[in-house]
Formats: structure tokens, C-alpha cells, sequence
């Protein structure tokens, strides 16, 4: 396991929240992050089609509309998203994430989890603070039309795919980032 020092832990804190305060926009209720993360997934099914068949097979996904990532060797990403059961909201989450190393910029980026066993999906629910790791199965946008036909006959519990990346940053992933829940 790997030591991250006091310091660069409370730098990365520190960071997102400032992202946090950035990102908001003035008032972010839960109409907004419903707004957006319908925007998210209508992004996603007129790009990447195959995602429709994942949806409909999930017992659920966190949509995570807009996650904004600064860095420069301490970094931090922040977001908001909805958690969909059926297509219905069901609660809202935040997603935070620290990061330390040779880095700098910044960046924008959605991600969605699709919880493909109702075990998986009951336990992020229960957990008071769930860490993405490595029991996530990543889509890299590079498979474009063929998301679908790849994920579908995966047998990961969770199945993430991160698209909408623009910015200065290079490379977005979702590993290490921290999932709670919230009121908007």
C-alpha cells in the first residue's frame, strides 16, 4: 500500500476543494445535476450507441456529469452526479480525488459507473465513502462504436467509462477517486 504524506493529502484536499467552489456555478440543486447528467447521457448515446445496451443490462449507474481536475504536482478533481436505478434519480453524490506527482493542468471530464450486479450496486449504497479501485473494468474511448460489444460480455462488477475530456491535462481516470453521498 502505498504512504501518501500528511501534506501532500491536505494539498490535495485542498484543491479540490477549491474545484468544488469553482466548478459549483452559484446554486447546484439537484435539478441541475439531473440536467446535466441527462445531458451526459445524451451525449454518450448519440457517440457511443453500444452504451444503450449497458445501460439496460446494469442494476444501476452513477452518472458523474462534470468532474473538473487541476493540478501542478498536487492535484485534485472534483464533481457531481445522480445515481440512476431504472432511469430514476435515486440519490447524488460527490467525487472527489487527490493526486500527487509530475503533473500540471487542468481539465474537464464525465464518467459514468454502470453497477452490473445488484450486489455491486448495493454495495457502493451502503458504504459510507466508496473508493473506486481496481475492481472497475475502464472503457478507453478508443474502442468508440464496439463499447457495447466489449463491456457487455465483460464479468466485471463495475464497468466505468470516462469521455467528454477536454483540457490541458492528460489522461482522466477514475481510479482512487472517492464517491459520497450528498444532498444538492
Amino acid at each position: 500500500m502505498i504512504s501518501i504524506p500528511r501534506r501532500t493529502l491536505l494539498s490535495g484536499a485542498a484543491a479540490a476543494l477549491a474545484l468544488s467552489a469553482c466548478s459549483s456555478g452559484g446554486r447546484s440543486g439537484a435539478a441541475k445535476v439531473d440536467a446535466r447528467a441527462d445531458a451526459a447521457l445524451a451525449f454518450i448515446d448519440s457517440n457511443h450507441p453500444g452504451t444503450r445496451e449497458l445501460r439496460e443490462k446494469s442494476a444501476g449507474m452513477l452518472v458523474m456529469p462534470l468532474v473538473t481536475e487541476a493540478s501542478f504536482l498536487y492535484g485534485g478533481a472534483y464533481g457531481r452526479g445522480a445515481l440512476r436505478i431504472d432511469g430514476a434519480t435515486v440519490d447524488y453524490y460527490s467525487a472527489t480525488q487527490a493526486s500527487f506527482g509530475f503533473q500540471a493542468g487542468a481539465q474537464q471530464y464525465a464518467h459514468i459507473l454502470f453497477f452490473m450486479t445488484e450486489e455491486a450496486l448495493s454495495n457502493f449504497r451502503a458504504s459510507q465513502g466508496w473508493a473506486a479501485g481496481a475492481d472497475i473494468e475502464y472503457v478507453s474511448k478508443d474502442v468508440g462504436g464496439n463499447i457495447g460489444a466489449e463491456t457487455t460480455t465483460a464479468l466485471a462488477p463495475i464497468i466505468g467509462i470516462v469521455f467528454g475530456q477536454a483540457g490541458l491535462l492528460a489522461g482522466a481516470s477514475v481510479t482512487g477517486t472517492k464517491y459520497t453521498r450528498i444532498i444538492p
